[in-house]
Formats: structure tokens, sequence, C-alpha cells
């Protein structure tokens, strides 16, 4: 047993460490506010593939808590080691487990790398050995690198055709700058595409498939990002962009697919911009969501992960549901934030913004305290005084 006191280790928009107790405390959360919007029942057996923190982990509650799902969460996360702590994912998806087995309900993890076949295989062996059948299959991966044999791709956050310059904060010194960034070559643009695009959610909900895991009306739905023009050249006209646009591509084909064989469909959700460990390196992200909070919050239309993917399966995944969708056939999340009366209150913020008043007119703050608590700090309940134990496990 390794008790001590934790104190948060953040160099930019990385943090070193979690806090065992704090991402506990984050998962009841989670879950009480599932618990609260949803029938309890309904579903059957839910994957997600990177249901260990943001977005993944909120649907995987979601499921499980609010829809009675037996569910199953892929995910490459750091156990702890000797006195360094797991990584956030880790202890997140621990607390998950000991709350469904106290709720009587079942919370399986995979860890190793999604992109693999050995992951897709060994999860296959899993659910077969269970006897369940997929009634969702949720695609939340947000991954820097793929490697396949002996190849890799790393995945870039780069303009297209010109650079790009933009204001942007610095995480490490909380000055808002100008940014200057190169635009990608070709051969960036296609590995970004290997990372970040739809043929990883393809290989998996193809695997599924042919291993006759999934149930008659099976859904498959991945998340991504579309963005407001103030980050397009970044985002959504960037290399990131090219790589969604093949990843609603392949989705509209694997609709097809599931149509076709189960009765089945899938779709993209685009979610509202929020932070999370991925966007937290994205660079005027930060400095954009920060306005956007002061704005959002102000209205009173804010919404965090949790909020997010319980209004997806309200509306649109929950047994019963049909989606709605955008002229490309998306789930829009982002409606609230891409209101024009919002937007043009980020903009003007946005052509104002210095380091001087930064914390006056945006939500930096609340950025910066939404981002420890990611990995368990700064979270409401919890004496971070205290000894925590951080040798837990996952089954």
């Amino acid at each position: 047993m390794s008790s001590q006191v934790i104190a948060a280790r953040i160099r930019g928009f990385i943090c070193l460490n979690a806090h065992p107790a704090g991402c506990a405390a984050n998962v009841d959360r989670e879950i009480a506010l599932a618990r609260a919007q949803a029938p309890g029942k309904g579903l059957g057996a839910v994957l997600v593939v990177g249901g260990s923190t943001g977005y993944g982990l909120s649907s995987l509650v979601s499921a499980v808590f609010g829809y009675g799902a037996r569910g199953t969460a892929v995910c490459l996360e750091r156990p702890p080691q000797g006195e360094k702590t797991a990584s956030a994912g880790w202890y997140n998806l621990a607390a998950a487990q000991r709350r469904a087995r106290e709720a009587g309900r079942d919370v399986s993890v995979i860890n190793g790398d999604a992109f693999s076949r050995e992951i897709k295989d060994q999860t296959i062996g899993a659910l077969r050995k269970s006897g369940v059948k997929l009634d969702h299959v949720i695609y939340s991966l947000a991954a820097p690198k793929r490697v396949d044999g002996d190849q890799s791709w790393s995945s870039v956050l780069k303009p297209l055709g010109a650079p790009f310059r933009s204001k942007s904060v610095n995480l490490g010194n909380e000055q808002v700058t100008e940014v200057e960034i190169a635009p990608a070559s070709d051969a960036e643009v296609e590995a970004t595409r290997k990372v970040m695009g739809g043929e990883d959610f393809a290989a998996w909900v193809h695997a599924l498939a042919d291993a006759d895991l999934l149930a008659r009306g099976c859904r498959a739905v991945a998340y991504s990002y579309v963005g407001p023009a103030l980050t397009f050249p970044i985002y959504r006209s960037g290399t990131i962009g090219k790589a969604k646009e093949d990843l609603e591509k392949t989705t509209t084909e694997l609709s097809a697919m599931l149509a076709a064989r189960l009765g089945g469909a899938a779709w993209v959700s685009v979610n509202k911009g929020l932070v999370t460990q991925a966007s937290a390196a994205i660079p005027v992200v930060p400095l954009y969501i920060s306005l956007l909070f002061k704005v959002m919050k102000a209205a009173g239309t804010h919404e965090g992960t949790a909020e997010q993917i319980a209004r997806l399966y309200h509306d649109h995944l929950g047994p019963g549901r049909t989606p709605r969708t955008d002229a490309e056939g998306r789930i829009r999340l982002d409606d609230l934030e891409l209101r024009p009366d919002i937007q043009a209150q980020v903009s003007a913020l946005w052509a104002e913004v210095t380091t001087e008043n930064l914390s006056a007119i945006a939500d930096y703050a609340g950025f910066r305290t939404d981002f420890r608590k990611l990995f368990g700090f700064e979270v409401p309940g919890v004496d971070y005084a205290q000894p925590v134990e951080i040798d837990v496990g996952i089954d």
C-alpha cells in the first residue's frame, strides 16, 4: 500500500500525475447526472473505444448507469507504478468499475492500444466469452500516434496551403500572444488522416460485425468537432478537418453496411468544444474555449461532457429515439455553441482579449480549473491535504 499526499504536477498542457480520490469524485458526479436524466434501463451492451476520459468516459457512464447497459471500455492507460500515480483514465475506470459492482452492473476494461489488431482480438474474445451482443459502439479515440507493425503515423495540428497566424494563450505563462503555424506537407495530411480519420473506426465496426457481436439494430457513433470560423484554419480547414472529412465519409459507408446487415446505422456526433486532454493541446483552442465559457455560462447554456452525452442519449441515441441530423447526416450537439448570438459575442471578445484583460473578459479561470479537474485536482469536496492510496487496481 502506498498512501501519499498528491499535488498536481503540470507542465503547459500536460499533467504528469493524477489524484485517485478526485477522479472518483468526478465519476460519482457523472453517475449522478446520468441517473437523473435517464430511465436506468433499455440497453443491453455497449462498447466504448476510448472510454476512460472525456466524452468516452461520459458515454460509458451514461450507458451503464443511465440505461442499464453492460459496458466495455477500451483504453490505453498507465497503471500505478511504485510511488508514481496511475493516469487519470486509470483511476476513472477503477471508480466506474467499483460503482458498477455496487449497483449490480458491469464495467469491463481492455487496456491497450486500440489501434492494434491484438487489442481488437482481445476485445472480441472478451465479448464472445460474456455472451453479449452490442447495441452501441461508441468511438471516442483521441490519440496523437498510430502504430501498425513497422509503420507509424503521427497526427499534426497544422493549416493547409499557407501559414496560420492567430491569438493564443500560452498555458505555461498565461500570456496572450500571437502564434504562427507553418502549413502541413502532403505526408503530414495523410498521417493525420491515418490517426484521426475513419479507418480505425471502420476496422472496429467491421471486426465486430464479422464476429457476429453486433445486435440487431446496432448503432455506431464516432465523435467529432467542427468549431467556429475563428478556429477553422487550424482545425476544420486544416489537417484535423481533412481527417474528420474522412471520418464522415467512412461513417456514411458504415451506416449503409449496418443497415443492410443488421438494420442498424452509424453517425458522426459533432460535439461542443470543451476542456479535454486533447483540446488543451490545440493552439488557439484554449483561448477560444475560455471566451466561449464566459459567454455560454452567462447565457445559461454551458454544458460539460457529462451533460452533452446525457443529452445525446436522451434526445438521439436512447431506446426509441431517432437521431436528428443536419444536411450531412451528422448529429449536432454543438448547436448551442454555434448559435449566432453566442458566436457574435465570442468574436467581439476575441478582438479585445489581451494578457492584461484575460481574467476579466474570458473565463480562463474556469478553463484552468476544468483542466485540473480532468486529473482529479481542484474537485469540490476532496481534501487534498489528506494522503490517499495510489495503488488502485482495475479488473
